[in-house]
């Protein structure tokens, strides 16, 4: 498995170093490049070249890191699960509308209704009524090869959900739940999970965000080392994907260096 996890996270930081550095080096004499563009805010070209070039950068590196970390984690969890990004089939009217109950109640504080995951169970009994087909995009819809069991999970780099995203999301997870409950043996383990990549609080140390957790249970989190063991199938999942990567972070290191001398130097 390190072998593996090692190769998997080299690949990502390789891939990632390259384009990212290949996409504002190509970008240099384009006014209107990511970095360039940045002089149209007077507010912030006021404060100098190199502020308003690392503000640029900045912005850019977080949203591409998220998206080289979700790509590493994908390729993890192929290792022990079959994944796919979406779910689509029929959703009942019935379940529509005890959803969106559920959801009023965890809102509303003075019905003090805590979420559980027993809660959502009942949303797979469903007499004949109307309904319709729906499609969701997914971040993760996972199947694990040995078990069988499926995972729903809703990945956030950062963690933070403000109450209508959390609500949202949540609403999101449990029309899933049900489209793909309609598709499969009424006895198959279907589960779902607001997960992490990392813990915005600090590793090891509890993770409060209120917002989240007035709609998504304690055992629906997946907070930074439980989702990389989750994903990974292995209780050191985080710990060798971590070390890979502080061991191959100075790729990345190195093309900001040379991002950085082509725009300043």
């Amino acid at each position: 498995m390190e072998k593996v996890i090692e190769k998997i996270v080299l690949n990502g930081v390789t891939n990632f170093a390259n384009s990212f550095e290949a996409k504002h080096l190509d970008q240099l004499g384009d006014p209107e490049g990511i970095i360039n563009a940045k002089v149209h805010n007077t507010f912030m070209a006021a404060l100098g070249d190199e502020v308003r070039f690392f503000s640029a950068l900045s912005r850019s590196l977080d949203s591409s890191l998220g998206n080289m970390v979700e790509g590493i984690a994908i390729e993890i969890a192929k290792l022990n699960f079959d994944v796919t990004r979406q779910v689509e089939g029929v959703l009942y009217d019935d379940q529509t509308r005890q959803i969106s109950s559920l959801l009023e109640r965890y809102k509303n504080s003075a019905d003090a209704l805590r979420p559980s995951v027993s809660h959502y169970q009942d949303l797979r009994v469903v007499s004949a009524g109307d309904q319709h087909t729906k499609r969701h995009d997914s971040d993760y819809v996972l199947k694990h090869k040995t078990s069988g069991i499926y995972s729903l999970i809703e990945l956030k780099l950062g963690g933070d959900l403000d109450n209508k995203k959390a609500r949202s999301e949540k609403e999101a997870l449990l029309e899933q739940y049900c489209i793909l409950a309609s598709q499969v043996p009424a006895s198959t383990e279907i589960n779902i999970y607001f997960a992490t990549g990392y813990n915005k609080f600090g590793e090891n140390r509890p993770w409060n965000q209120g917002r989240v957790l007035q709609f998504f249970a304690r055992e629906e989190l997946l907070i930074s080392g439980d989702f990389w063991n989750f994903v990974a199938d292995d209780v050191h999942g985080y710990e060798l994907v971590m070390d890979s990567y502080q061991r191959h972070a100075h790729l990345i290191q190195g093309s900001l260096e040379r991002v950085k001398a082509a725009y300043l130097d």
